[in-house]
């Protein structure tokens, strides 16, 4: 029966999981292991977030609000008047998307190297997936991804991009969405720790989406939230493709209780920025520039996976990068943890 699998499917490829906690505690005898591979917030969610799930959870016999409407209120209440669209994570948002405004065969251009989900989502969909690689110092070259661009529905653009950590200036994203005529997707999940806000440029373009979560600064990542900004007229479209009740209302409740709670959102991101600077002074590597709740770390003349394996031999689960197309095969990243893991990851690289 393998016969009736699609292609796309039958070699290598997929998403590419990090190691779980469990299986390395166990196989080199920790109690417990640092956790840095996944970009997680380390607190629990906040106790409104909490209080609000539970509520919600009492009417879990009931289905959710198609439109989590609540959400979307609490979302303008947050950020301002914009047009809010949600769904079970970013990447539910991405696929409805692609969905959306993508035929077969038609072109989604991904700037790499980037989150493979762009590629695996556009080429689940029947679309022609182009990579536009970034320049040696990982930074866009605009003008070569707006050209790349020309041919394309859709476009995906990650800043601060993961894994590399930076951000796209402001600028370079105006170039593109002025060169090109389909659809730009910028990916913000991880720009509530940067110090850059494309919020405005909303208001200018009409081929623009910001893509967000609830997963990092929020602490919802098990909760599976995500949400875009998107223009008006793109809006009852993506109602049409949307999976019906794809947001469910216990996470749907709990993303507004955290909404609400600006202390522990002004208290993740403080502790992220600190601990940021941290490794980029005391890693005795190369560490990139972050405006995200991680660091890339150049581990040369060790390989990705080698340090990986070596690091969480001491207790430490780290991200290997070999897994990301246009990078070497010595690169890892680093999440932000609790203070006990940013410390243990300290010691551990030192000994690396």
């Amino acid at each position: 029966m393998r016969r009736l699998i699609r292609a796309c499917y039958t070699g290598a490829g997929g998403y590419s999981y990090a190691r779980k906690a469990d299986d390395v505690a166990r196989e080199h005898g920790f109690d417990r292991v640092a956790r840095l591979a996944s970009n997680e917030n380390p607190r629990p969610p906040s106790p409104a977030a909490i209080e609000a799930g539970m509520a919600a959870l009492r009417e879990g016999n009931r289905y959710p609000d198609e439109r989590a409407s609540a959400l979307a209120g609490a979302l303008r209440r947050y950020h301002g008047d914009y047009r809010f669209v949600t769904g079970a994570g970013m990447d539910g948002v991405i696929e409805t998307v692609i969905r959306t405004v993508v035929e077969p065969g038609e072109t989604v251009v991904a700037s790499t190297p980037t989150f493979s989900f762009y590629g695996i989502a556009a080429a689940a969909h029947g679309a022609r997936v182009v990579t536009v690689p970034r320049r040696e110092d990982f930074s866009v070259d605009p003008a070569a991804f707006a050209r790349a661009c020309r041919e394309a529905k859709l476009a995906f653009l990650c800043s601060p991009n993961n894994p590399t950590g930076d951000s796209v200036p402001i600028e370079a994203v105006e170039e593109i969405l002025e060169g090109m005529e389909g659809l730009l997707f910028l990916d913000n999940a991880y720009v509530d720790f940067a110090d850059i806000d494309y919020r405005p440029l909303m208001r200018r373009y009409e081929n623009l989406i910001l893509g967000r979560t609830m997963s990092k600064l929020f602490g919802l990542a098990g909760l599976r939230v995500g949400y875009a900004f998107v223009p008006e007229w793109l809006e009852p479209f993506y109602q049409k493709a949307a999976t019906p009740f794809a947001l469910n209302s216990v996470s749907a409740a709990a993303a507004i209780g955290a909404l609400a709670d600006t202390d522990q959102v002004r208290e993740a991101r403080d502790h992220v920025r600190e601990w940021r600077q941290r490794f980029l002074e005391e890693v005795p590597f190369k560490v990139f520039h972050s405006d995200a709740n991680f660091v890339m770390i150049d581990v040369a003349p060790h390989t990705g996976d080698e340090a990986a394996e070596r690091l969480a031999a001491m207790g430490v689960l780290v991200r290997s990068c070999t897994s990301f197309p246009g990078l070497g095969d010595h690169y890892i990243r680093v999440s932000i943890g609790e203070d006990w893991e940013n410390t243990r990851f300290l010691e551990a690289i030192r000994n690396l």
